[in-house]
Formats: structure tokens, C-alpha cells, sequence
């Protein structure tokens, strides 16, 4: 109803215009503040909204975060700006979990505690959770065995997808040779870094296992696995997309099985395997007194007309037999088509479209199939992009704050970067660090994603906010602090430096603003191997700043507004203090 329509009574009017008047305070309106409020301002209080069910569990161990003022070095932000960028801290989005932020080891990245620059950046960077034993390599690991004793039951050869044969050369969680990774001391460097893992079991064995019950005998592998661990992990996951080709156990020799599994794998197939896996993991579990969570593989996205009928029917197969089993979901996504040589536009477009249509995908898919909606997680994500440096490129480091950004929108409950090591191979390198084999690059040196990382996760807050702006080439996120500061992260997609001014609702702003600028060097084109931090870069041909943990942030008061200039192809990490 319109209070002050002509249909209104006179009687009624005069009492709530008196009403208006007698109140001593005022409310902030929902537009954009130019100044501060003054001290008689109302400022609408943030309701946290419930737990998104695409989240679930994984807000179990959030925590609340308080906002410390870093170093700085006083700098002069451009006179005038626009676009105008708006933040609403009185509008929660979702509190942002802990898990977001995950990367993933693997078998042969070393013993990883003898590496001591190896654990300084990961405590620094704090990924909070870090995935073992790798991917596809899972699927041919036995966490209990020492090379040379493998079970009985473990064929000398798998099958290739086109029936040919490749010795299996399995992978050894007792091994500790240098070159690799044993279990415990997987652990010991999660003890050593601060952070929690998530367990890639080994589903394969169930296929390719040549005893009288191989089902059973890997349920009850991976449920040994979960006693051993004793509470030290709680996320779960059976098996590397297993609804691929190219995984250990797509393809059996019949000859060898016992307990008439078909010569190909199936979502159907996968969907009955994994209720035994998860009772097996679950008693085990309770065995010990422990809470443990479980994901099964998930179809990220629709099939393409050229992928085999196990991955086109996956989704639907696992759902319809176990239906509501798993305590979560777990997609793969590597953003850039397989292969190509992208430029920097179609990388950087990648990471806002497909992270939320990848969440529609699967949302939607549960809801047709008849399945509660839980939570969803990324726990493989990087580009496919090669032969230009792009995986090891600043570029690649803004692909993964817009990744990271959506997301936080987007209500994912874990994400982990492929990977903290791999191989060179001139450039096509995953890996967040340098092997050693990148000319002139020292082993363990940070590449520019790593800082990218480490510089959002210094200044983000704990809940995810709204942030508008019109600029289509500036992408915005915001988060707020428990003790009440605002971060702002814009990233620039263009090719020419934006100056924008941030406006910020139902927020008393204090007497400064900090910010960290992210930008690439002049060399390789549109693919810098290099990141400078305000202006600080490498000492070597790759990578950011040697004494990242110590650079001082930009800062400058806010009396004329909150000014900035996000650099060409740049991220600009952002944070104002509260009054």
C-alpha cells in the first residue's frame, strides 16, 4: 500500500508524518553512500542465511575472521573514477567455507617434508585442505602396500580403453623412496603446514581386481584405510572420474574377473559398487568413533556427441541405484577446450561462465533424478590451455580469482587447484610450483597463480556480499569481516586500466583502505610468466616477489571517497576499515 496515496485518511496521515518526525534516527537508504553516514545513521544489520544444502557440512568448521590493518606505503589514488562500484555488507550472499581454497598433492611431487621451501609457501598460502594421492592415479594405489608386495589379487596388466594391455606399475602408500610420496608422510606434512586433507580411495581395484570378490576386497581396502586415519580426514571420495576412458578399471579383462562384472564400466555399475564402499568406509568409521563424509564421482556438465555411453549415462546410472547414498558430489573441471592454444579473453571469460553453469548442471540433474540436492565439490579445476605459457602465466593466476570468486557466489562447498607440482613441459604445467626443470627457475618457486592465491585469501573476509558494478570488462566480488571491514576484489579483463570508485552501503567507513595490485610483466605477449605486487616482481625469469609475506599493501585515506585503478589485465585486492 501506497502511505501516501490521496486514498490515504487525513487521521492516519497526520499520525504517521508525527511518527516521522519524533524518530531521532535515520535509516540508511538501499543506494550508493558518497560520504560516510554520520554518527545518527542506522546501519541495517547482516542476517547470515541459511546453509546452502550445496555446502552442507563443509561450513562445519568455519570460523570467524578479524581484520588487521598490514603494513603499508602511502600512495595517491586518482582523482576521479568511474565506474562506481557498489558493496552491500547488510546482504549476505552465504558464509564463504574454509575449503574453497584447496589444492591437490600427488605420488610424485617428493617426501614433501624434506623439502623445507616446499612447506614454508604451503603454511604460508594455507590451503586448508590438500587432496591425496592425485587423480587418476588413485585408481592404482594401495595405500598399504610396499613396492614388490602387492595383494595377490592385483593383475601384472590392465587394459587400455581399445583393449589393449599396459603393465600396471602400481603405486605404493609404504614407499619411501625420495622421488615420491608415502602416506605418512602425507600426513606429516598436513601436520606440519596447518591444513586437512581430502582421500581419494581406489575404486579401480573393484574393477580390475582378479580375486573371487573384488568389490568387497576394495570396500574393505579403503575401509582399512579409513581405521588407519583415525579421524585425521573427514572428506571422502571413492574413485577419479571413473567415468572416463582413460581410467584404471573402464575397461577389465573378462577372463580374469570372477564375479561377472561386464568387460566396461557404467554410471549403473559404479552407482552399485559405491553402496558397498560406503557401508564398508561408514562401519569402519563408527568402529572408531569417528565422523567421516563420503563423495562419489559426478558428471560436471552434459556429454558432448563424440564422449562414450558410460560417461553420456553417468550421471543418471549412479543416481539410480544409489539414490541419496553419498554424502556429497565431487566434479572435475578444466575450463579451456582440451588442447588448444586460447587466448587470454577466452580464459578469462571461462571462469565466470562455466563455474556457475557447472552448479546449475549438477543442481538440476539431482532435482530431475529424484536426489536431495548436497553439497557440491571441484576438486580438480585448472585450464587445458597450451603452447603459449598460459597454465603457468599471470593470466592463469586472474583465471583462478575469478574461478575462486564465482565459487563463493555460486555456494560450492570445496574447491582444490590441480596441482601443487608436475612437470614442465615447456610450459604445459599445471603445477602452482616450478620441478626444476623450467630454465633458469629454481625448484619450488612459486608460480603467478600461487600469488593470485595467497594475496585474495590475506585480505577476504569471512562472508561473501553483494558487488555490482557497469563496467562489463570488471568483474567484482566482495566479503565482509566478523569485526565488521569490507574486502573488495576486482579483477580487470581489458587491456587499459579502469578507475573505478567503490561506494559502500550501510557501512560506517573508516579513515582508510588497503589494497594489493596484481599485474603481469611485458614479457611473452599475453602471457607474462611474471606477477608483479604493487610494483615488486621476480628476481628470475618467473613467478612474483621473494618476500611476498612481507610486501606492504597500498593505502590511502578515504576523505575523498574510496579511489582505485585496477591495472590492465589486473587484480586489485581491496579492504577499508570500519570506523
Amino acid at each position: 500500500m501506497d502511505f501516501f496515496s490521496n486514498r490515504l485518511r487525513p487521521s492516519i496521515a497526520f499520525l504517521f508524518i508525527a511518527a516521522l518526525l519524533s524518530c531521532n534516527k535515520k535509516i540508511a537508504p538501499l543506494t550508493d553512500m558518497t560520504d560516510p553516514p554520520d554518527d545518527t545513521t542506522e546501519i541495517l544489520p547482516p542476517v547470515d542465511p541459511p546453509v546452502a544444502n550445496t555446502i552442507g557440512f563443509f561450513m562445519n568448521d568455519w570460523q570467524a575472521k578479524s581484520f588487521t590493518a598490514p603494513a603499508f606505503t602511502e600512495e595517491i589514488p586518482p582523482p576521479t573514477a568511474n565506474p562506481i562500484v557498489t558493496v552491500n555488507p547488510s546482504e549476505i550472499i552465504t558464509k564463504i567455507p574454509r575449503s574453497l581454497f584447496g589444492n591437490n598433492a600427488n605420488l610424485w611431487m617428493t617426501q614433501m617434508v624434506t623439502e623445507p621451501v616446499f612447506i614454508a609457501h604451503t603454511t604460508a598460502l594455507h590451503p586448508h585442505i590438500i587432496r591425496f594421492p592425485g587423480g587418476s592415479i588413485s585408481d592404482v594405489f594401495f595405500w598399504n602396500a610396499l613396492p614388490g608386495n602387492l595383494p595377490i589379487d592385483a593383475p601384472s596388466t590392465l587394459v587400455n580403453a581399445d583393449g589393449s594391455t599396459t603393465a600396471s606399475n602400481f603405486w605404493c602408500g609404504r614407499n619411501s623412496d625420495s622421488w615420491t610420496c608415502s602416506l605418512d608422510n602425507y600426513y606429516n606434512m598436513l601436520q606440519q603446514t596447518g591444513n586437512k586433507g581430502i582421500i581419494t580411495i581406489n575404486y579401480g581395484y573393484a574393477r580390475y581386481g582378479t580375486g573371487t570378490n573384488p568389490i568387497t576386497t576394495a570396500a574393505h581396502m579403503a575401509a582399512d584405510w579409513v581405521r588407519y586415519d583415525n579421524g585425521r580426514t573427514q572428506y571422502w571420495e571413492i574413485g577419479n572420474e571413473n567415468y572416463g576412458d582413460w581410467e584404471a578399471g573402464y575397461r577389465i579383462n573378462i577372463t580374469n574377473n570372477h564375479d561377472g562384472q561386464p568387460v566396461l564400466q557404467s554410471g549403473q555399475l559404479y552407482g552399485q559398487h559405491i553402496k558397498v564402499f560406503i557401508d564398508s568406509m561408514r562401519a569402519a568409521a563408527l568402529d572408531i568413533g569417528k565422523t567421516i563424509y563420503i563423495g562419489s564421482v559426478f558428471a560436471e556438465a552434459a556429454a558432448q556427441s563424440w564422449e562414450t555411453d558410460c560417461r553420456k549415462n553417468w550421471n543418471t546410472g549412479l543416481l539410480s541405484q544409489a539414490l541419496n547414498k553419498p554424502d556429497f558430489y565431487v566434479v572435475h573441471n578444466y575450463y579451456t577446450p582440451y588442447n588448444t592454444n586460447s587466448n587470454a579473453t577466452d580464459i578469462l571469460n571461462s571462469a565466470t561462465t562455466v563455474t556457475p553453469a557447472m552448479m546449475n548442471y549438477v543442481t538440476q540433474t539431482l532435482k530431475e533424478n529424484g536426489a536431495d540436492i548436497k553439497p557440491v565439490a571441484l576438486d580438480e579445476w585448472n585450464i587445458f590451455a597450451i603452447n603459449s605459457y598460459q597454465q603457468v602465466s599471470h593470466i592463469n593466476g586472474m583465471h583462478a580469482v575469478l574461478l575462486l570468486g564465482e565459487a563463493m557466489k555460486n555456494k560450492y562447498a570445496l574447491t582444490a587447484r590441480w596441482d601443487m607440482l608436475n612437470a614442465w613441459a615447456d610450459g604445459n604445467d599445471h603445477g602452482m610450483f616450478s620441478d626444476g626443470n623450467e630454465p633458469g627457475v629454481s625448484k619450488w618457486t612459486p608460480r603467478p597463480a600461487f600469488y593470485h592465491m595467497y594475496f585474495l585469501q590475506k585480505l577476504l573476509g569471512d562472508r561473501c556480499i553483494p558487488a555490482t558494478g557497469i563496467n562489463s570488462s570488471l568483474v567484482t566480488y566482495a566479503s565482509s569481516f566478523s569485526s565488521g571491514q569490507i574486502n573488495v576484489v576486482l579483477v580487470n579483463k581489458s587491456t587499459g586500466p579502469i578507475m573505478a570508485e567503490i561506494k559502500i552501503q550501510n557501512f560506517s567507513i573508516g579513515n582508510r583502505y588497503y589494497w594489493y595490485n596484481l599485474e603481469g610483466g611485458n614479457n611473452n605477449g599475453e602471457f607474462s610468466r611474471k606477477v608483479f605486487v604493487n610494483g615488486v616482481g621476480p628476481a628470475g625469469a618467473s613467478g612474483g616477489p621473494v618476500d611476498y609475506t612481507n610486501l606492504k599493501a597500498f593505502s590511502a585515506t578515504t576523505e575523498n571517497g574510496i579511489k582505485i585503478t585496477v591495472p590492465a589485465r589486473g587484480v586489485t585486492i581491496l579492504a577499508v576499515d570500519k570506523k
